[in-house]
């Protein structure tokens, strides 16, 4: 349909965005203190389809939540999106969620300080060692620096991951001290 029948498409992204906004608006109104955008299929673009096809509705969902509840963070992740950063950052977001293909020092440099990150661990981690998850939690807190990072898995925990695996990482990020 991007294709073939782009304007059409452009319609019916508009529409979707316009009720996420509003989605998103409501769930703040709910107690949501923080709202964070998923868009899993944004990494599969070209840069330039990215730019006409997902970026303006990433926009506007974010300029239209950002004008009626101001102050509240929103978190763009977008699956597979290291190629994109400095083109998320642009949208106009507050935070971008950065999967584990990118070290969280280059994603910084190259997005600017005025947009805050979130991740990046990649959640097959999770499958080693106390002690693989404890150097990379240390790690990935290193280069995320000390302000304006959200520690998270670059994605989902896996179906298979032990749970005591899971609570080692909780713990080991509550307890790290810069």
């Amino acid at each position: 349909m991007a294709f073939t029948e782009p304007e059409l498409l452009k319609n019916l992204l508009k529409k979707i965005a316009e009720n996420i906004a509003q989605y998103a608006i409501f769930q703040i109104d709910a107690g949501a203190q923080a709202v964070q955008l998923f868009d899993s299929w944004a990494g599969t673009l070209s840069p330039i389809d990215y730019d006409v096809f997902a970026a303006p509705y990433q926009k506007l969902i974010i300029d239209t939540v950002h004008a009626a509840r101001p102050g509240i963070p929103l978190i763009l992740y977008i699956s597979q999106g290291a190629s994109l950063l400095e083109r998320m950052a642009a949208t106009g977001i507050d935070v971008i969620g950065v999967d584990w293909t990118v070290n969280l020092d280059d994603a910084r440099k190259r997005i600017g300080d005025k947009v805050q990150v979130q991740g990046n661990m990649d959640p097959a981690v999770l499958l080693g060692s106390k002690e693989t998850i404890t150097e990379r939690v240390h790690d990935i807190i290193k280069r995320g620096g000390e302000k304006g990072h959200i520690f998270n898995l670059g994605h989902g925990v896996l179906p298979i991951t032990p749970e005591e695996n899971v609570a080692h990482f909780f713990e080991t990020v509550r307890n790290y001290r810069y």
